[in-house]
C-alpha cells in the first residue's frame, strides 16, 4: 500500500522529486518560523537557532562521508554562506510580518533572478519552458502585490474592494531582497556543485550564519519557553530537509530549471497558512498562485 501511494512520486524525474522534497521542507520551516515569532522571539535569534541545528547536522553529514569540512574553494564557500545568511534574515523578516502565502510567493521571484544570473555567469541558456514559467510567475506576483493599481475594470475593481490587500512596503522589500540573495546563493551553489560535495556546501551556510546572526542580535536575546524551543528545533530540522533536496536538485538540473520546480512550495504554504494561521488567501492571491503553479506545470511538461 505505501509503495502504491508513492508510485506517482517515484515516477517523476529525479530533479523534480528532490525539489518537491525541498519545497515541503521549506514550507514547514516557514510555518514554524511564523509560529515561533508569535512568542516574541527575534528574527535574528530564530536564524541563530536554525544555524546551530543545521551546523550540527551538517557537520555530522560531512564527517559521515569522511570529507574535509573546509572544502576546496573556500572563498566561494564563504561567499555562499554570507549571501545565504543575509538573504535568510530578509526572508524570515518577511515571513513574520506578512501572511504566509504572500510571503512565500514574493520570495519566489528568485527563479527569475536565478535564470538571469545563471545566463550571465554560468553561461546557461534559458529554455522556452523556463521563460514561460518566469512570465506567468511574474504576472502572478503582480496580481498579489498591487492588484488595485493594475486593474481598472469595474469587475476587478469591485473584487479589489472586497478583497483589499495592504502589504507593508518594507516587508515586500525584505521579501524581494531575500529572493535576490537566494538567487545569488543558488548560482554559487551551482558553480560549486562541480567541485564540492553537497554536504560541504550545506555546512558552510550555518558556519557563517551562526556568528553573523549572534553578532547582529546583540543583547536582544529572549529565552524561549518549551513550546518555542520545540518550534526552533523543527525550524532547523525542516531547513536541513529543504537544503538537502535543493542541493541535490541543483546537481541534477540547470540552475534556472531546477529552481523553477520549487514553485510547488506556494501550494504548501497556502495550505499551511489556511489551516494553521487561519489566513484565507484573497482572490488575487489565488489568481496569482494559480498562474505561478501553471507556469511550474508548463515547465515540467515541456521538459518531459
Amino acid at each position: 500500500m505505501p509503495q502504491l501511494l508513492l508510485q506517482p512520486f517515484l515516477s517523476l524525474p529525479l530533479s523534480l522529486r528532490y525539489m518537491l522534497l525541498s519545497a515541503l521542507g521549506f514550507a514547514l520551516m516557514s510555518a514554524c518560523v511564523k509560529l515561533v515569532s508569535q512568542y516574541n522571539i527575534p528574527v535574528l535569534e530564530i536564524v541563530a537557532f536554525r544555524a546551530i541545528i543545521s551546523l550540527v547536522l551538517s557537520y555530522w553529514a560531512v564527517r559521515r562521508k569522511q570529507l574535509s569540512i573546509w572544502g576546496n574553494h573556500k572563498l566561494w564557500l564563504i561567499a555562499r554562506g554570507v549571501v545565504g545568511a543575509l538573504a535568510l534574515i530578509c526572508v524570515y523578516y518577511a515571513i513574520t510580518t506578512l501572511p504566509l502565502a504572500e510571503a512565500t510567493i514574493l520570495q519566489y521571484l528568485h527563479p527569475v533572478f536565478t535564470a538571469i544570473l545563471a545566463t550571465l555567469f554560468l553561461k546557461e541558456r534559458i529554455q522556452l519552458s523556463t521563460m514561460v514559467c518566469i512570465i506567468l510567475s511574474l504576472i502572478g506576483l503582480l496580481f498579489i502585490v498591487q492588484p488595485s493599481a493594475l486593474f481598472t475594470s469595474n469587475l476587478l475593481g469591485n473584487m479589489a474592494q472586497t478583497s483589499p490587500i495592504s502589504l507593508p512596503p518594507f516587508s515586500i522589500l525584505a521579501a524581494l531582497t531575500g529572493a535576490l540573495g537566494s538567487a545569488i546563493a543558488y548560482v554559487i551553489v551551482k558553480k560549486l556543485s562541480t567541485s564540492e560535495d553537497p554536504a560541504v556546501i550545506i555546512f558552510y551556510f550555518p558556519l557563517i550564519a551562526l556568528p553573523l546572526s549572534i553578532c547582529l542580535l546583540g543583547n536582544n536575546f529572549i529565552m524561549p519557553n518549551a513550546e518555542a524551543f520545540t518550534l526552533l528545533i523543527f525550524v532547523g530540522v525542516f531547513t536541513q530537509v529543504g537544503q538537502i533536496g535543493l542541493t541535490k536538485a541543483m546537481q541534477t538540473e540547470d540552475a534556472s530549471k531546477a529552481t523553477a520546480f520549487s514553485y510547488i512550495q506556494v501550494v504548501f504554504s497556502i495550505i499551511l497558512g489556511w489551516f494553521v494561521f487561519a489566513e484565507i488567501p484573497s482572490i488575487f492571491t489565488c489568481l496569482g498562485g494559480a498562474l505561478i503553479i501553471s507556469g511550474s506545470l508548463v515547465n515540467v511538461l515541456l521538459k518531459r
